[in-house]
């Protein structure tokens, strides 16, 4: 490391040993290990959901609360996986195999030992990673303009045929709608109106926020209320006993560790490399490589320790192409590059030049949240434990609430409201049909940068940018990337013997699909109607988001078999992400659905006429009483805490300007006491 960057990493350290720094990071952590204890959220929906806490915060504490907050889900998300045999996150689902055997047992204190020792370790050697890698990256980036920058996003666009499992043509159709979505509002280069629609709510673009919670908050929380149950029906649990073996089955096999560690850190480095693939690699490289290996899958405890130290490890690995080259090396990354920029940071090079600080703190916050979740885990196991058996009657309306005022802190108008239920719905659809969404959210992402470092090449260089010899590496490896997958399942498809069929079949995916392409073309046809310099992008992103959008049709109705839909659909937990909903009957699942969104619904226009905050107390009473069954005692209870919980922050501390209601307009002295 040269002495330069030691510096900073040195004045970093110092500014994260600041004791208000310290608390925000701890509180991001509590979040982060209650969220992942609750199976179908983690850390993509705690990021969306609690960015909007962050806009009064300096960079280091909001970035310092993020990372507490996505570093350690993967931490306590052992805790489900271990005691009910359900993954907190994705990245848990490979601990299930052993966890679970050895809480039969009544071993579940030892897994806990070893799997809290395990992620501690794999964390700090992703927190290393990170660290080493700044000064390597630094000489290099100086080296970067404009076209290498912009490969380098097409690259990362790439990674969407990755981020979509066994879904590569509706991944690549996401990721245009993203990009899309991204150029909405006015032209930077022309003042040109793009799908606004002449509404002055979309004059400035879409913002971030809501379109997160829509599409990845409330389609799992949409799910939770279909299912209609706590994950654990256990009212005890005990989760001490027997953890200091675990802790030593850990120190013991450091080797096991340190390998599992460096392969979820290296794997978590390569953009689209999800937690739903990393453990499993980890758990069948100890499975090979490891002596007497009969018992995994029945209770090894070395099986604990090599998912539980690569999927931690990752986080680390998934921050070096995110804050070197603003490529999300994950779905939860690229949420996180939307929070850079609402803080005034580009990720990329400047972050390896002028905010070097910021990128240490970053680094620091990882080290020390790891070192603080395993400890909390350790010390109050058996309390996060009964977090998993939390009725969903009582969490669903406290929850939704919070996400109603995180997403109004978009842009702090209505129209998030719109925004986020809008997107909800689209993506709970996206979801039940398979659709992976990180690609959306990646292409909404890198929409703006795209768009500019596009204009700045080829105004500055004209069309020669293109002949640059990492322009041609990387444009030749998204290429690749793109038609590798399309390839696979090609073969794969032919292999199986699935041909051409006479008779095409429509199921409901196919008619989804149709309705996207129905949306594109109208798109499109607005489009053309646009000046050159504001139509040449989005036409392209249009016509190419048409072309994958009919060959998966294509695909759909008269390619494949039965079968290979199936397999289609069952793309990885992190990218479509099918929720136990749908082991219940298909109507039960939509009227339960429509059911939800109806009360999301209602909320929102009980807002308009009242308010935000008198709606959040009815809300969540009616919601506690009536939809979750419970008595008026714990819906009152509730209603009055979390109504009083946000007058406080966002009226009182951070001061939020409400929007004007109905009642207010028309009784303006009601007005102050109509948020």
């Amino acid at each position: 490391m040269d002495f330069s960057a030691l510096e900073f990493a040195i004045s970093a350290l110092n500014i994260m040993l600041d004791p208000a720094r310290l608390m925000v990071l701890a509180a991001g952590v509590l979040v982060g290990l209650t969220i992942g204890v609750i199976p179908g959220l983690g850390g993509i929906v705690g990021i969306a959901l609690l960015i909007p806490f962050t806009f009064e915060m300096d960079p280091y504490s909001a970035f310092a609360f993020l990372i507490g907050i996505g570093a350690v889900t993967t931490t306590s998300d052992t805790v489900p996986a271990v005691l009910f045999g359900v993954p907190g996150t994705t990245g848990s689902a490979a601990t299930i195999l052993d966890g679970h055997p050895l809480a039969k047992r009544g071993q579940a204190g030892r897994a806990f030992g070893a799997a809290y020792t395990a992620s501690l370790l794999g964390g700090l050697a992703g927190a290393v990673l990170l660290a080493v890698s700044i000064p390597v990256l630094r000489p290099v980036i100086l080296y970067l303009g404009s076209p290498e920058l912009l490969a380098i996003c097409v690259f990362g666009m790439s990674m969407v045929a990755v981020l979509s499992g066994k879904a590569p043509l509706r991944g690549m159709v996401a990721g245009g709608i993203g990009l899309m979505v991204a150029m909405v509002g006015s032209d930077p280069q022309t003042g040109t109106m793009r799908w606004t629609f002449d509404t002055l709510y979309l004059w400035d673009g879409l913002p971030l926020v809501p379109i997160t919670l829509g599409l990845f908050a409330l389609p799992e929380l949409a799910d939770l209320a279909i299912r209609r149950q706590s994950i654990g029906r256990q009212a005890r649990v005990d989760t001490r006993s027997g953890q200091l073996q675990g802790i030593r089955d850990s120190l013991k096999r450091w080797w096991l560790v340190l390998r599992c560690s460096w392969i979820g850190a290296a794997l978590g480095a390569v953009p689209g490399m999800g937690a739903a693939v990393i453990d499993w690699l980890a758990y069948g490289h100890a499975l090979k490589t490891e002596k007497d290996t009969e018992r995994f899958g029945e209770g090894d405890i070395r099986g604990v320790i090599a998912s539980e130290s690569s999927n931690n490890a990752k986080e680390g690995g998934a921050l070096v192409p995110t804050l070197a080259f603003g490529v999300p090396g994950s779905a939860s990354m690229a949420i996180l590059l939307g929070a850079f920029t609402m803080h005034g940071l580009v990720p990329g090079p400047r972050m390896l030049t002028e905010n070097l600080e910021v990128t240490y703190s970053i680094v620091w916050s990882l080290a020390l949240a790891n070192v603080l979740g395993a400890g909390l885990c350790l010390t109050f196991s058996n309390q996060l434990a009964r977090v998993a058996t939390i009725r969903m009657g009582l969490l669903l309306p406290v929850v939704l609430a919070i996400i109603f005022l995180g997403a109004f802190q978009g842009s702090r108008q209505w129209g998030d409201l719109h925004v986020l239920l809008g997107f909800g719905v689209f993506g709970w659809v996206m979801k039940q049909q398979g659709w992976p969404r990180p690609p959306l959210i990646l292409g909404v992402v890198l929409g703006d940068i795209v768009e500019r470092y596009l204009f700045i090449s080829v105004n500055r260089y004209d069309w020669a940018w293109l002949s640059r010899p990492l322009v041609i590496l990387f444009f030749t490896l998204a290429l690749l990337g793109l038609l590798g997958p399309l390839v696979r399942n090609l073969r794969a498809a032919v292999g199986k013997g699935s041909g051409l069929r006479l008779r095409p079949r429509f199921s409901t995916s196919a008619l989804f699909t149709v309705s996207i392409l129905a949306v594109l073309v109208g798109f499109v046809l607005v489009t053309s109607q646009w000046n050159f310099e504001a139509r040449i992008v989005p036409l392209a992103v249009g016509y190419t988001a048409m072309i994958c959008a009919i060959l998966s049709v294509i695909n759909e109705v008269f390619l494949r078999s039965a079968t290979g839909a199936a397999l289609e659909r069952e793309s990885s937990a992190e990218a479509s992400g099918k929720g136990e909903a749908l082991t219940l009957n298909g109507q039960t699942v939509l009227i339960r659905a429509a059911e939800f969104f109806a009360w999301c619904g209602g909320y929102l226009l009980l807002a308009r006429v009242t308010g935000m905050l008198p709606s959040i107390f009815v809300f969540v009473v009616l919601g506690v009483r009536f939809w979750g069954r419970e008595t008026i005692a714990w819906a009152l209870g509730l209603g009055i805490g979390v109504t009083a919980f946000s007058w406080l922050l966002f009226d009182r501390v951070l001061s939020i300007p409400w929007p004007q209601n109905l009642l207010g307009g028309i009784f303006p002295a009601l007005q102050p006491f109509l948020r």
